[in-house]
C-alpha cells in the first residue's frame, strides 16, 4: 500500500507519480509481490498500457527505498530481465521500473513492486576428507596431507554439506590420468572412491565444488602428497678434530641437514643402530658412548609415511689418549756453530695420529738447565709455525758458551689430545778443545840415576787441537814427589808460549820436548799442564793434564838399580810365563 497525492491509499504496483506528462502506465506483470520469498534466478517481466512509444526501460532496486541500484536498462523487446539473487545479501528489497517515452521526449514515472524478501541459502561445506591413512591436515600447502599408496591404490574422498536445495558435487585436481564424475543429482554418495591404476607421486590440490538447485555453490580445496620414495641420509658431522673425540662420550650433529626426503612428505625422524637394535630420534644431534678405538654404526632416516631410507656406516673414532713423546734429535751444540741448528722431536699416536699442524717445539736459553722456564729468554719461544721439526739460529754461539738450550715440545694429536713434555737441556759447551796426544807423549827413561850427570830425561809431547787455534797457547811442565803430602804442592820446572800459527797447520798440532833432571832417589810425577791459568774457554777441561812418572835410584854398580832390577825382570819373566801356559791351554784338544 502507498498513500498517492489525493491522499487515497493505492497498491504500489499501481502508483504513478503524475509529474510526467507520458500517458503510459507500467507494472510487474512478472515480479515479486509483497512478502514473496526470492531464491535463485528471478524472471521479471514489465508490462505497459496507455498510449505512448517506449525506447528504454530503467530497473532498480534498493533495500532502504533510499539507496537505488541499477539493475539493468532494457534497450529490446520483450521487457524482461533476469534476477540473479544469488548477487545479493539476504533482506527485504523493492524493484522500480520508469520507461522512455519518445512520444513526450521523457521518462514516465516510476512503477515500484510489492516488497519482497531474498532468502538464498548458499551451500555450507561441513567436511571433506581422505579415508587413506596418512599424516598432515590437508588445511594448507604449507601442511599437506601426505599418504603412501601404491599406484594401483585407491583415495576414498568423502564430503559433507548443508543446504535446503542441495544438487550435486564434483572432484577436480585428483591424482590422474582423469577426473571422477559428478555425485549426484539423482543419488548423493558422498564420496568417491578414485583408483586409475596409475597414481603418481606429487603434489595435488583436489577441489570439492557442491551445488544446489538455486544455482548457489561451494569450493574447497585439499592439499595432498603422494609419497612413496625413501628418505636418503648422508653423514652427519662427528664432533671433535678431524673426525675424532677426545672423550668416549661422542656427539653426532647434523642429524636434520643429513637427512633428506627431497620433494616428498618430510623427515620424520633418524634411526642409529646399537647392540642390534634401532633407535629412534628426532634432535638434531645426539651424545653416545663409545670405548677408544674405531667404531661403525649404521644410521638412515625415516620420512613422515613411514618410508624406511637405506642405512649408511657411520664411523666414530675415540681417541681419549695423549701422545707418546719418544725424544730429541739435536746435534752437538758448541760455540763453533755458524747459523742454524736442526732440532726435531720425535713422538707417536697410536689412536688418531700426530697432527703436526697443532703440534710445535718451543725452546728457550737457561744458565743451569733446570726449571720449569728457561730463565735467560724468560719465556718459552716457539720456533716455527708448526711441526716438531725446526731449526734455531743464531747470530753468535760464542755468547751462549756453557749455557743450555731449553727445548719443550707441545705435541696435538687428530683428536686434540695434548702432550706438553718435561723441560730438555743441552749445554752449550765451548767448540774449540786442546789435548796432549797420549801416544805420542813419553819419557826416554822410567828410572835414572839421580843428578845432573845422569838424572836428565826427554819428554816428548804432541799438543793437539780439534780445529785451527787463534790464540797463544801456555804450557808447562811441572814435578812433584810421588810421596808428598798434601801440603806440599806441585813445582813449576818450564813455561812454553806456543803461538797461534804453530798450531794452525794441517794437523793442528804442536810438537813440545821438555828436560828434566831428577834431582833425588825415589818416584817423582810429572805432569804437563795446558792454560794453567784457565784463560782459554775450552770444550773439555779435564783433558788438559797429562800425567807421568820417573824414578830416581840408588845403585852399587854402573848402570844397575840393585832394588829395582831384579823386580823388573821378574816380572817379565812371569809375563812370559803365563803367556806361554795360556797358549797351551788354548791349542789342547779337547779330550
Amino acid at each position: 500500500m502507498a498513500i498517492g497525492q489525493s491522499g487515497k491509499f493505492y497498491l504500489s504496483d499501481d502508483l504513478v507519480k503524475s509529474q510526467s506528462s507520458s500517458s503510459l502506465s507500467l507494472s510487474f506483470s512478472n515480479g515479486p509481490t509483497a512478502n514473496e520469498d526470492v531464491t535463485g534466478l528471478y524472471t521479471v517481466t514489465i508490462s505497459s498500457s496507455g498510449t505512448g512509444t517506449i525506447s528504454s526501460m530503467i530497473i532498480e532496486i534498493s533495500s532502504d527505498g533510499s539507496d537505488w541500484n541499477e539493475v539493468v536498462n532494457l534497450t529490446t523487446t520483450p521487457w524482461l530481465t533476469y534476477l540473479d539473487s544469488t548477487s545479493y545479501t539476504n533482506d527485504s528489497y523493492t524493484l522500480r521500473v520508469k520507461a522512455y517515452d519518445t512520444d513526450v521526449n521523457e521518462y514516465t514515472d516510476y512503477y515500484s513492486s510489492g516488497e519482497f524478501n531474498i532468502v538464498n541459502q548458499v551451500p555450507v561445506i561441513t567436511s571433506f576428507s581422505l579415508s587413506n591413512t596418512g599424516t598432515g591436515t590437508g588445511e594448507t600447502a604449507l601442511n599437506r596431507a601426505w599418504y603412501n599408496i601404491p599406484a594401483n591404490g585407491t583415495l576414498a574422498f568423502s564430503w559433507a554439506a548443508t543446504d535446503d536445495d542441495l544438487s550435486h558435487a564434483s572432484l577436480t585436481n585428483v591424482p590422474g590420468p582423469g577426473t571422477p564424475t559428478n555425485d549426484g543429482p539423482s543419488d548423493l554418495s558422498y564420496g568417491w572412491d578414485w583408483n586409475t591404476g596409475n597414481i603418481q607421486e606429487g603434489t595435488y590440490n583436489p577441489r570439492l565444488t557442491i551445488y544446489d538447485n538455486s544455482g548457489l555453490s561451494a569450493t574447497k580445496t585439499m592439499f595432498i602428497g603422494i609419497d612413496r620414495t625413501a628418505p636418503t641420509f648422508s653423514s652427519p658431522t662427528i664432533v671433535g678434530n678431524n673426525g675424532w673425540s677426545s672423550t668416549e662420550e661422542v656427539t653426532i650433529s647434523g642429524l636434520d641437514s643429513a637427512a633428506d626426503d627431497g620433494t616428498g612428505s618430510g623427515i620424520s625422524h633418524v634411526q642409529y643402530k646399537q647392540n642390534d637394535v634401532w633407535f629412534n630420534t628426532t634432535d638434531s644431534s645426539i651424545s653416545l658412548t663409545f670405548e677408544e678405538g674405531e667404531h661403525t654404526i649404521p644410521m638412515r632416516a625415516v620420512d613422515n609415511v613411514g618410508n624406511v631410507g637405506n642405512p649408511i656406516d657411520v664411523d666414530i673414532k675415540v681417541d681419549t689418549s695423549e701422545p707418546i713423546g719418544i725424544g730429541w734429535t739435536v746435534p752437538e751444540l758448541s760455540t763453533s756453530i755458524i747459523g742454524a741448528v736442526n732440532i726435531s722431536f720425535r713422538a707417536e699416536d697410536l689412536g688418531s695420529g700426530i697432527d703436526n699442524s697443532s703440534s710445535k717445539i718451543q725452546f728457550g736459553f737457561d744458565l743451569n738447565g733446570v726449571g720449569a722456564t728457561p730463565d735467560q729468554s724468560g719465556r718459552w719461544i716457539d720456533y716455527g709455525d708448526s711441526g716438531l721439526d725446526g731449526s734455531v739460529a743464531l747470530a753468535s754461539w760464542i755468547s751462549k758458551s756453557r749455557q743450555y738450550l731449553m727445548l719443550r715440545a707441545v705435541v696435538t694429536d687428530n683428536a686434540g689430545n695434548e702432550l706438553t713434555t718435561i723441560p730438555a737441556a743441552y749445554q752449550i759447551l765451548p767448540g774449540k778443545d786442546l789435548w796432549w796426544n797420549a801416544s805420542e807423549t813419553n819419557l826416554d827413561r822410567l828410572v835414572v840415576r839421580p843428578g845432573d850427570t845422569n838424572g836428565k830425561v826427554v819428554i816428548t809431547s804432541l799438543l793437539e787441537a780439534n780445529q785451527d787455534w787463534t790464540n797463544d797457547v801456555k804450557v808447562i811442565l811441572q814435578a812433584a814427589p810421588a810421596d808428598r803430602t798434601a801440603d806440599v804442592d806441585w813445582t813449576t820446572m818450564k813455561t812454553v808460549i806456543v803461538t797461534a800459527n804453530n798450531i794452525s797447520d794441517e794437523c793442528n798440532c804442536e810438537e813440545i820436548t821438555w828436560e828434566y833432571t831428577v834431582p833425588n832417589t825415589g818416584q817423582w810425577d810429572l805432569r804437563l799442564v795446558i792454560d794453567p791459568d784457565n784463560s782459554l774457554d775450552e770444550r773439555d777441561e779435564a783433558n788438559n793434564n797429562y800425567h807421568l812418572m820417573v824414578t830416581g835410584a840408588s845403585v852399587t854398580g854402573i848402570g844397575v838399580v840393585s832394588s829395582f832390577a831384579p823386580s823388573v825382570y821378574a816380572i817379565l819373566i812371569v809375563g812370559f810365563a803365563l803367556a806361554i801356559y795360556q797358549k797351551r791351554k788354548t791349542i789342547l784338544p779337547p779330550n
